[in-house]
C-alpha cells in the first residue's frame, strides 16, 4: 500500500516515509495493547492502545505511577507523569510523541490550563498536534490525556 506523500507529516524523513508505507496494514489487522510492561494497570475493561491501519489510538492516560494511590503531588508533575505514561503507551505501539496528530486533554479545573500548557509544551514543543482540551469531572485524578498517532515502526511484541 502506498501512502500519498502529502498525508505524511513534513518532519518524517524519506527513510521513515518508506518504512511507514511498507508497514501499513491493508488487511484491517488490529493490535490491542492491554497492558504496558512496568506501567500502572488499567482501571477498567479496555486496552491501553489499539493500533490499526497505520494509526495508534490510546486510551486516556492519567498521572498514576504504579496505581491510583501513587501520583505526583503537584499538578505540573501530574501533567508530566501523564505525558510520560502516554509516551510509554505510544512506544509500546510502535510510535512516539513526535508522531502524535491529535490530542484530547481533560482537566478538572479551568485554572489548570496555564500550567498544563507550560508542561505540554515541554514535551510537544513546536510539533503542535491538533488538540482539544476541556474541563470535566474525573474519578480520582486531576487530568487525563488521550491521543491518536501515526505508527512509526513495527514492534516485535505480541498483542496482549
Amino acid at each position: 500500500m502506498s501512502v500519498p506523500q502529502e498525508v505524511l507529516p513534513a518532519e518524517l524523513s524519506a527513510d521513515l516515509s518508506a518504512e511507514l508505507s511498507a508497514d501499513l496494514p491493508v488487511d484491517g489487522a488490529v493490535r490491542r495493547i492491554a497492558q504496558i510492561p512496568g506501567g500502572a494497570a488499567a482501571v477498567g475493561p479496555f486496552s491501553q492502545a489499539v493500533a490499526a491501519n497505520g494509526f495508534v489510538f490510546t486510551a486516556g492516560q492519567i498521572p498514576a505511577i504504579s496505581g491510583l494511590d501513587d501520583q505526583p503531588d503537584t499538578f505540573e508533575d501530574q501533567v508530566r507523569q501523564t505525558i510520560i505514561n502516554l509516551r510509554s503507551v505510544l512506544e509500546e505501539a510502535g510510535s512516539g510523541l513526535e508522531h502524535v496528530v491529535k490530542v484530547n486533554g481533560y482537566l478538572t479545573d479551568p485554572d489548570q490550563l496555564e500550567p498544563y500548557n507550560r508542561v505540554y509544551s515541554e514535551f510537544f514543543g513546536t510539533a503542535k498536534p491538533a488538540r482539544t482540551t476541556v474541563c470535566v469531572s474525573l474519578w480520582g485524578v486531576a487530568l487525563e490525556i488521550e491521543c491518536v498517532a501515526v505508527v512509526a515502526r513495527t514492534t516485535t511484541r505480541e498483542a496482549e
